[in-house]
């Protein structure tokens, strides 16, 4: 486990903190959604984007015209993902919470610059979310690949909050003869019935990817 630098530490319930690599890596794998915050033009902004990792690096990609983006090149940036496990509902307002898992990435954002290299990510971004759906793809036209930009973290900096709390866990004892209901109401992301665009070739099949498709699960 790597020593927590003064940013990633965990000051406050560091009992919740962790900084080993599977952790972090298998939040990151399991969300691809993440937020970027920064400051531009001396305010804080935070940004949704997709994030994928390949090996020691997380990356994100917009438009190559976008405010935003151009202002998170060369600069610190903390990007942060979260998956919601539960609402934990306890006997006094004060020991509600949530179960959650959390990764945060400071660093300074790196764009990348060639073409080739671009290709390349967006290709891994694909297949990370939808195994095999790359092949199947009209490919990307040198126009698309300029129009996109790509910026990177390297995961120096970086840590993850665990919180599981068992039923009833956060209560402390004094609390529990209390007569009101005490537990967990689980979160999970479910995904609907694939939806088709209405002008579909007559006899496009339905692929793998979109019809099992879990959030950071390959299909079987």
């Amino acid at each position: 486990m790597k020593a927590p630098t003064d940013r990633t530490r965990l000051r406050r319930l560091h009992e919740k903190a962790a900084y080993d690599r599977d952790s972090i890596d298998a939040i990151l794998d399991a969300m691809p959604l993440a937020h970027v915050g920064y400051v531009m033009q001396g305010a804080p902004v935070v940004i949704p984007t997709l994030q994928w990792r390949e090996g020691d690096r997380i990356y994100w990609h917009g438009s190559a015209a976008s405010r935003s983006l151009k202002a998170g090149k060369g600069v610190q940036v903390c990007v942060t993902v979260t998956l919601t496990d539960a609402m934990v509902l306890a006997r006094s307002a004060f020991e509600h919470s949530v179960n959650s898992r959390s990764v945060m990435v400071f660093g300074q954002a790196e764009w990348v610059t060639s073409a080739a290299a671009k290709a390349a990510h967006l290709q891994t971004m694909v297949e990370t979310v939808f195994p095999g759906r790359w092949d199947q793809l009209r490919p990307m036209t040198e126009t698309e690949i300029t129009a996109t930009a790509i910026l990177s973290l390297p995961l120096t900096e970086a840590s993850a909050k665990i919180s599981a709390a068992p039923p009833g866990g956060t209560d402390p004892d004094e609390d529990k003869p209390w007569p009101v209901w005490a537990g967990l109401l689980p979160i999970s992301l479910a995904m609907g019935p694939p939806i088709p665009a209405p002008d579909l070739p007559p006899g496009t099949a339905l692929p793998a990817h979109a019809a099992q498709y879990r959030f950071g699960q390959k299909p079987q």
